[in-house]
């Protein structure tokens, strides 16, 4: 069973509270964070098998993926911190994928969170205020990992306000395309030799020290001294350079090429101090996976970002990674670690492997792969070299950015990601300096990059990145996307060169394109590919719009993240919801589904990432289960809103005229529900409009109606002028009824369902079922529906949407007795009870899920233990459980509807 996070907190409190601290420390912080007693008594005894990997189980304890602790009973803080650092990079922790190191003398405390390069240092006895660095051992990832550095954060901003003053004094760079260009090659330029002067690429603040000491204080002769020193970076005779810039590198590439083409701005005083500033930076902690959120500060908004680009975490990008290939190769790594022809082979394997984002931004996801592969590159060769008995002979890495392909719509981004690649292959350089004692230099730059410029979809991928159908290719990236209603026609275009001949809807998300080439480039071949997208296009008609397709091409799902929040470090990040879906050819490989903090293996994984058969639920008329009464649209005015009343308005009416409250009706939308609003509408039969008349409000009233239908250019709404007295479309029952908001929030666990006496006219931003008994509102209010909806039902933004005809309709519903109609009743009511101890609430209020109150919460899980039982007496132990054995229901029942 999961814990809360408020359960961790009151179990980790106590460990800070100890007279003494021992070895028993570590065993207890796993067990507060719900670790399985089992594997850890294991551990306690040194009897974890496979499991543990210390190397000297009397002072280290070890579990794959999870933890790496080492006790130090003598040291000082250099020794603590000497002792993370080799910890870090020890090849037990690469083989094993270990997600926390810690060191401790049981005073002091580091750890460090391998996934996110996190660092805690603390007294030992403040555990419980740190309580969060762990969570990921109870399956709660943190939204934010990565904890950016000074310089990521005020490089951005103060790179953006040099754009922004140089856009101002240089207004002839920023209204045309080729200065645009020449404005971004600046920048990715200026970015390039920020990094080098910190890292010792170039001497130590070579370039700001240029810029200060060899320009005037007012900027005016700054444009000149930069173009010389960009000309010098790309001149490799230096005796023909100024002899001022004489020391400069030379570093070729294509970075500095075309120097006279791209123009360099003008600068003034303001500028000149903005660039000297950003120059003093610590550009040598600079993280190259984010520099998204750089590029997201300096270039002007509304380019990538109108297409739905969102700035990525390394954990969120290490979704795509991790699953698609890199568990592999270290499972790979693990077997050979004891055999040197094996690591020699999977080097070699390493080194083969090509990466490909098609959508690749400004380099994210190239940059962590890259950076991956390179740390798994140096594990097995300090392994070899431990075999040996002395350093493996090796002067460069397997691993070369050339094999680390993209495609770009903007330029800025598709330089900038090539910038990133140099900055992680510098990096990762000096690491491999540390470790083998060889030096890699950077420069002159050998490699290129292939990053192309274009729109991915009217690019062949083959001609960016080719595939002979043998090599290890790997697609990951985060792919743009826009609903098919919300496209320009420049976006529409694109389907055209992507679809061909073949039907497709025009309802398509935009990313769907990314899918369909990315299938069409991986069929029949090696090649695999995991995208991100937002998680409508595994939800309500979209599956069947797109994965019909991409299944009939011989492709399964190897693997998918369920919906998860996609934050990140951009300073407003996109915080949308996602998915991560991967595409490979049929293969007897296992396939998994990871979602709520676990890993599931699937049979099969469909369309709405569930373990179930591949099938597609589309629009119904009637209900799959004869057990369910009908659902209907609420009523819809049509009135231009004369016919609906606010409290005051009906509040006045009465008191002028008490007999007109038979005119009168509780009015509920979904809003209205939700947020405890109170409205009324008119509610005249035709028999009774000769009498309503009488009364001058509602004859005023149901005259303005007439007029605004009258008036209407819908003939439908036209039409209704006859009756201006009746709502434009009447499903209004006499009786007792449940209320289905249309959209609800997706935050919520549960949407805010009712049940409604008699005499509520419910609106049509709500579905209505009328004539309903109790157990079906318990059944519609179950988790287990709320699963089914979450997966079928669609998205408006991010909000649910409950539709009749896909959702209620095909929902599988067990065969109940009447005892089971009793109990379920029993349940759903004990849930309206406890809505009525919080009069004061809204429901809004009561079902947002960070204060929701806890006996409310309770009477739900009741009732969701109930309803799970009668689908399967074992019950469920995760939403993706339920939602594959609704799929079987489903099949099953559809199934059933063909034979008769």
């Amino acid at each position: 069973m999961r814990l809360s996070l408020k359960e961790i907190e009151k179990r980790v409190a106590p460990l800070g509270n100890r007279e003494a601290y021992d070895r028993e420390f570590i065993f207890d912080l796993l067990l507060a964070y719900g670790r399985s007693p089992g594997n850890v008594t294991r551990l306690r005894s040194n009897k974890s098998g496979s499991l543990n990997v210390a190397t000297n189980p009397d002072q280290e304890v070890a579990q794959k993926g999870v933890v790496y602790f080492r006790e130090l009973l003598k040291s000082t803080e250099e020794d603590l911190l000497l002792s993370i650092e080799n910890l870090s990079s020890d090849p037990a922790v690469v083989r094993f994928s270990t997600r926390f190191v810690i060191v401790s003398d049981y005073e002091q405390l580091l750890a460090r969170d391998i996934k996110t390069s996190e660092t805690l240092i603390i007294d030992i006895r403040r555990i419980a205020d740190f309580f969060t660095f762990f969570l990921p051992w109870a399956g709660m990832e943190k939204s934010q990992y990565v904890a950016e550095s000074h310089a990521d954060v005020k490089a951005a901003e103060r790179m953006a306000k040099l754009f922004d003053e140089l856009t101002k004094i240089n207004p002839d760079l920023a209204s045309t395309m080729s200065g645009r260009h020449s404005l971004n090659t600046f920048f990715t330029r200026l970015l390039f030799c920020f990094f080098a002067e910190d890292t010792g690429i170039f001497s130590s603040g070579q370039f700001t020290t240029a810029v200060s000491e060899l320009s005037r204080l007012d900027g005016g002769d700054l444009r000149e001294l930069l173009e010389d020193i960009f000309k010098s970076l790309n001149t490799a005779d230096r005796e023909h350079r100024p002899k001022h810039l004489q020391d400069f590198p030379y570093v070729n590439g294509r970075l500095f090429e075309g120097t006279d083409d791209n123009r360099v701005p003008s600068f003034n005083k303001r500028s000149r101090d903005l660039l000297i500033e950003s120059g003093q930076l610590k550009w040598s902690e600079i993280n190259p996976d984010i520099f998204g959120s750089m590029f997201q500060a300096i270039v002007t908004p509304g380019q990538r970002s109108a297409l739905g680009q969102h700035y990525t975490s390394v954990p969120n990008i290490l979704k795509t990674i991790e699953p698609l290939f890199l568990d592999e190769l270290k499972a790979d790594y693990d077997i050979a670690f004891d055999d040197e022809k094996k690591l020699e082979s999977l080097l070699r394997r390493i080194g083969k492997i090509k990466v490909f984002d098609p959508a690749c931004g400004s380099g994210n996801f190239l940059v962590i792969a890259y950076k991956e592969l390179r740390k798994l590159e140096h594990g097995i060769l300090e392994r070899l070299s431990d075999l040996r008995g002395r350093r493996y002979g090796l002067f460069d890495s397997v691993v070369g950015i050339e094999d680390f392909y993209g495609i770009e719509i903007d330029d800025f981004a598709a330089e900038v990601a090539v910038l990133s690649l140099w900055i992680a292959k510098h990096q990762m350089n000096i690491e491999f300096e540390e470790k083998f004692g060889s030096h890699i230099p950077l420069i002159p730059l050998k490699e290129t990059g292939s990053i192309r410029k274009g729109n991915a979809n009217r690019i062949d991928w083959n001609s960016v990145c080719p595939n002979d159908g043998k090599s290890e290719i790997y697609l990951i990236g985060n792919p743009p996307y826009k609903g098919g209603k919300s496209q320009s026609t420049e976006l529409k275009e694109d389907y055209l060169p992507v679809f061909g001949n073949r039907p497709h809807s025009k309802d398509l998300d935009y990313v769907a394109l990314w899918f369909v080439k990315g299938a069409d480039y991986v069929r029949g071949t090696q090649a695999q590919l995991a995208f991100v997208a937002t998680n409508s296009i595994s939800q309500g008609e979209h599956v069947g719009l797109m994965f019909p397709m991409i299944f009939q091409m011989g492709l399964e799902i190897g693997y998918a993240y369920t919906s998860f929040k996609w934050e990140n470090n951009a300073k407003r990040n996109a915080g949308v919801t996602v998915v991560v879906v991967s595409l490979r050819n049929i293969q007897r490989k296992p396939k998994f589904i990871y979602g709520e903090g676990i890993r599931l293996e699937a049979s099969n994984i469909n369309g709405y990432l569930a373990d179930a058969p591949n099938v597609f639920v589309y629009r119904r008329n009637k209900a799959l289960s004869g057990q369910l009464p009908r659902m209907v649209l609420g009523s819809m005015p049509r009135d231009g809103g004369h016919l609906i009343l606010s409290r005051k308005e009906r509040d006045e009416l009465l008191q002028s005229d008490p007999s007109a409250e038979k005119f009168v009706r509780r009015y509920v939308g979904a809003d209205d529900f939700i947020n405890g609003l109170d409205r009324h509408c008119l509610w005249i039969m035709n028999h009774e409009l000769p009498l309503a008349n009488q009364n001058p409000v509602i004859a005023g009233r149901i005259a303005a109606v007439t007029e605004f239908r009258q008036l209407s250019k819908a003939s439908s709404t036209a039409s209704l002028a006859k009756s201006p007295n009746q709502f434009g479309q009447n499903a209004y029952k006499d009786t007792e009824a449940i209320i289905v908001p249309r959209v609800s929030s997706e935050r919520r666990d549960y949407v805010p369902i009712g049940y409604l006496d008699r005499g509520t006219v419910i609106s049509d931003s709500a579905n209505a079922v009328y004539d309903a008994e109790p157990w079906i509102f318990g059944l519609l209010t179950s988790r287990i529906h709320m699963v089914w909806l979450k997966a079928v039902g669609g998205r408006l933004k991010n909000d649910l949407r409950y539709g009749t005809f896909i959702v209620y309709n095909n929902f599988p519903v067990p065969t109940l007795s009447i005892g089971d109609r009793a109990s379920l009743s029993e349940k759903a009511l004990r849930i309206l009870d406890v809505r009525e101890y919080f009069p004061e609430k809204s429901l809004g209020d009561l079902y947002d899920p960070n204060v929701m109150p806890d006996n409310l919460r309770l009477a739900h899980e009741e009732l969701d233990r109930l309803v799970d039982g009668f689908y399967r007496l074992s019950g469920f132990k995760s939403d993706e459980e339920r939602l594959s054995h609704l799929f079987e229901r489903y099949t099953k029942l559809t199934d059933a509807e063909v034979i008769l």
